[in-house]
């Protein structure tokens, strides 16, 4: 069992400080590109082969950056944690509890431009319980319970392995310790789901586009742990 979510040993040399220095000026060239209409991926590709960047590194200026339509989309839809007193959350499981096991599995997670904290724990349809899971719903449920929302709904992807598991470790985790109602669901297609929905809890950018709100709650989960992501990009000219 894998127990150090999205580690690999390479990144000691991938995000140096002398490499994060050299992405930050990669990131300000597919930035100037993806403004002026350029496919994200497609610039990242370009200049990444200019700057002779790792996938690892590519990887983690795609997932960082977004267009300046799309910072301004997110940044006016984002609902603060203090205003979700008695209000429903709909919450990405397996996007934010991966993301909050790399956070206590003390791995990689970045910054990003839109306010996000994202990972590199590329799982592609297979997923297991690490020891750190139940300790990452828990956080998670920890800073709901704090924000006194009223009902918490977590959505799963079928289609990833193990997602029953996932949804019984939830249940037992969140069992006689939390005040508010709870529905956990496993589905075909939670993207979908999510789309129109109002204060959704993921760092999924398509799904950030098309939500009609949504809550930052991995990184108010760093704040509780006193952590802060790597920020491999840049703004300045």
């Amino acid at each position: 069992m894998d127990a150090k979510r999205g580690y690999v040993p390479e990144d000691e040399k991938f995000f140096s400080p002398d490499a994060i220095e050299k992405m930050r000026t990669a990131s300000r060239h597919i930035f100037y590109l993806i403004n002026e209409g350029y496919n994200l991926k497609q610039a990242t590709v370009f200049t990444g082969n200019h700057f002779q960047l790792s996938e690892r590194q590519r990887l983690a200026l795609m997932r960082s950056l977004a267009s300046r339509h799309q910072l301004a989309e997110r940044k006016r839809k984002l609902a603060a944690a203090d205003e979700l007193a008695g209000k429903d959350v709909w919450i990405d499981g397996f996007n934010t509890i991966i993301t909050l096991e790399v956070l206590l599995s003390d791995s990689l997670l970045f910054s990003c431009m839109d306010g996000t904290v994202r990972d590199l724990a590329a799982l592609r349809g297979t997923y297991r319980p690490i020891p750190q899971t139940p300790e990452a719903v828990k956080l998670m449920f920890d800073v709901l319970q704090e924000a006194f929302v009223r009902e918490v709904n977590i959505l799963l992807d079928q289609p990833v392995s193990n997602s029953g598991r996932l949804k019984t470790l939830i249940a037992d985790v969140a069992e006689g310790h939390y005040s508010f109602h709870m529905d956990i669901t496993i589905l075909k297609d939670v993207d979908r789901q999510l789309y129109g929905k109002e204060r959704v809890i993921t760092s999924d950018s398509i799904i950030l586009d098309h939500c009609v709100s949504w809550v930052n709650l991995t990184a108010e989960c760093m704040k509780h742990k006193g952590k802060q992501g790597i920020k491999v990009w840049s703004m300045e000219e």
